[in-house]
């Protein structure tokens, strides 16, 4: 049994991969990809690539909010008037 990983996909997107992957097979491997073995194919990507890159994608964007955070002073710095 594999463990389960938090990741989800909504039904609409996880059914657009699972379509794309059924076409990757048939268009790339001449192999005709059964529902079954689709979904299969997709929770072993999820599980494996789903952590590291959602990981990845909070890395970056806690990165990018940083960066932006940093320019708050450069951006909008008022000079005080002092008489």
């Amino acid at each position: 049994m594999h463990p389960q990983t938090r990741i989800k996909l909504s039904d609409e997107p996880r059914q657009r991969i699972l379509d794309e992957l059924v076409k990757l097979y048939h268009t790339e491997f001449d192999e005709e990809l059964s529902a079954f073995q689709a979904e299969r194919i997709l929770e072993f990507f999820l599980r494996a690539l789903g952590p590291p890159v959602y990981n990845q994608a909070i890395a970056d964007a806690k990165a990018y909010v940083a960066a932006r955070i940093e320019d708050l002073d450069a951006e909008f710095y008022e000079p005080e008037d002092r008489q």
